[in-house]
């Protein structure tokens, strides 16, 4: 990648290049000729209302997140309901030190209508206090559906007095989505877009400037690999992640059963009672029953025609499925999560004995039933 060491942006100070549209400093070879020169984040912010997502590295991120508990500052921390826990940062509390958190829990259109809203941030006040995270809120919204992002913005305004707004999370969770909003409610986008470079990273952030003299810090997306979405082609990306409320698929299976998802992932109902079994995964994700002793078969002779995606051509890039056992205890309502795939919900308290097949690197838990 060529890197214009002599140019750098005059919105973000990033140095500009001219050949990967996904790495910062971006800019086209025809706006080189341009004045004042801005990479195409900077440009698409200023002139089009619109953040894009630069990915960064999990190690990089860390770096950065050591920064901000030196600072005071407004923590805005999005999460994906559909993957809750692949989509948390799990070692957040260690870094934001006393700074105040606000949890925006995104994507609930997914959720079925009937969904309870105050049982979900009940919920989500579990998880959080298990990663010993504290939060100032939880607000439930919809970034695509532009549902409760009003107090979204209300919070951030009772939470953040006098400081700066960073606003964190992976990708493809909607953050630049709220950062679009924010920069629409907060700043004047005339205004001249600044960078802050920090020591031991190699990250530049775009700081868009508030009406108070602050700023909102758009930090780039951090990616996490034990994501299915981070492991798959970009052509499997959009049947893999819903964009319409889930239809949640009902199995009644007898042990020694087994349900393909696509070739993604395989779940083993290895034993236990008879049961029935709710699969939170997106509709355009086939699912397909069959007996335990016949699935490696049906696994060998079959992905990538009648089970995908993904297809044949990108069977290889998959890396190939791990398993991992689970043993579920009697007595309480569970879920199997598939990070980046969605979850299957145990609909029995009766226990069972499980097994996923997943990606190797792919996250697999057990946690207490969302819905």
């Amino acid at each position: 990648m060529t890197e214009r060491v002599d140019f750098h942006c005059a919105g973000c100070g990033v140095g500009l290049q001219t050949e990967d549209k996904a790495k910062l400093g971006f800019i086209p070879e025809a706006a080189m000729q341009k004045e004042p020169l801005i990479c195409q984040r900077c440009y698409r912010i200023k002139h089009y209302n619109e953040s894009s997502s630069i990915t960064l590295q999990q190690d990089d991120f860390l770096k950065l997140l050591g920064h901000i508990g030196q600072t005071k500052a407004l923590v805005v921390k999005i999460v994906d309901i559909f993957d809750f826990e692949g989509s948390m940062i799990s070692s957040l509390a260690r870094f934001v030190g006393s700074n105040p958190v606000l949890l925006v829990v995104n994507k609930i259109d997914l959720l079925p209508k009937v969904t309870n809203a105050n049982k979900i941030i009940n919920w989500v006040q579990r998880r959080v206090k298990e990663a010993n995270l504290r939060v100032v809120d939880i607000v439930l919204c919809s970034a695509k559906k532009n549902v409760g992002f009003d107090r979204v913005i209300s919070s951030v305004a009772e939470h953040r007095g006098n400081m700066d707004v960073y606003v964190v999370g992976a990708t493809n969770v909607g953050k630049s989505t709220l950062i679009n909003r924010l920069i629409r409610d907060y700043s004047d986008l005339e205004a001249e877009l600044t960078t802050s470079q920090y020591p031991g990273t190699t990250l530049d952030l775009v700081k868009i400037p508030l009406d108070d003299g602050h700023y909102i810090i758009d930090t780039p997306g951090i990616v996490y690999t034990h994501r299915l979405t981070e492991v798959v082609k970009k052509r499997d990306l959009s049947p893999l992640m819903p964009d319409k409320p889930l239809k949640p698929m009902v199995f009644q299976l007898n042990e020694a059963q087994t349900l393909f998802f696509g070739a993604l992932a395989r779940f083993d109902f290895v034993r236990g009672e008879h049961q029935s079994f709710t699969c939170y995964t997106s509709n355009a994700i086939q699912i397909h029953r069959t007996k335990l002793d016949k699935a490696d078969e049906l696994y060998a002779e079959h992905k990538g025609e009648l089970l995908k995606p993904p297809g044949k051509a990108d069977l290889d890039e998959l890396p190939a499925l791990v398993k991992t056992p689970l043993n579920v205890p009697k007595g309480k309502s569970f879920d199997v999560l598939i990070s980046g795939l969605g979850w299957i919900k145990l609909n029995s308290m009766a226990g069972a004995q499980l097994a996923v097949h997943a990606p190797k690197g792919v996250k697999v838990i057990l946690r207490e039933a969302l819905i």
